[in-house]
């Protein structure tokens, strides 16, 4: 092919001839279908590469099953291994050492603060206990089981006082009932 030259509005360069067009382009085609062939051949060759490996895998994983049945390792021991392991990478974070720092800090705070709320009620009660109101209180029950219950000593706990009064209490009603139908 000649070099392209310049005239005005017209073209001077040669035009290439038929027979050389197609020339070019079988030449072309020519290293196509040679790269082509070397890459048809690398990708068979690839393949086959991966089928070779995946029988080397296969042949490696059986050999594993084999020796974990001969040390008697089955499924869930290595599930319990698993977790195991990965409750020690967790337990080792410094996350986590600082959330168990936190909660235990906060336990102790939280037991301090009930042992300190118990306190104070218990000693409430005692004071509730021995305040003369309740002593007042405690005396009428005394009366009344006595006069309810007959010569039965004095005393018991205090569940079976109120038990008693609450007893009294009924039959004392059920007397009067009873007393305002006769009259």
């Amino acid at each position: 092919m000649e070099p392209r030259r310049e005239q005005g509005l017209l073209r001077t360069d040669s035009i290439p001839e038929v027979g050389e067009d197609a020339a070019a382009t079988v030449g072309m085609a020519e290293t196509l279908s040679e790269e082509q062939d070397e890459l048809r051949r690398e990708l068979a060759k690839v393949e086959e590469e991966i089928q070779t490996l995946s029988q080397v895998l296969a042949a490696k994983e059986k050999h594993l099953a084999e020796i974990k049945r001969k040390l008697g390792i089955n499924s869930l021991q290595e599930l319990k291994q698993n977790i195991t392991k990965s409750w020690q990478d967790v337990t080792s974070t410094a996350a986590y050492k600082k959330t168990s720092e936190t909660l235990s800090q906060a336990g102790q705070k939280a037991s301090a603060a009930f042992s300190t709320v118990g306190s104070v009620i218990t000693k409430k009660l005692e004071d509730v206990k021995n305040s003369p109101t309740f002593k007042s209180f405690e005396e009428k029950v005394e009366n009344l089981k006595f006069k309810v219950g007959g010569n039965k000593p004095a005393g018991g706990d205090f569940g079976e006082v109120l038990n008693s009064a609450a007893n009294a209490s009924a039959t004392e009603t059920i007397a009067e009932q009873t007393q305002e139908e006769t009259h």
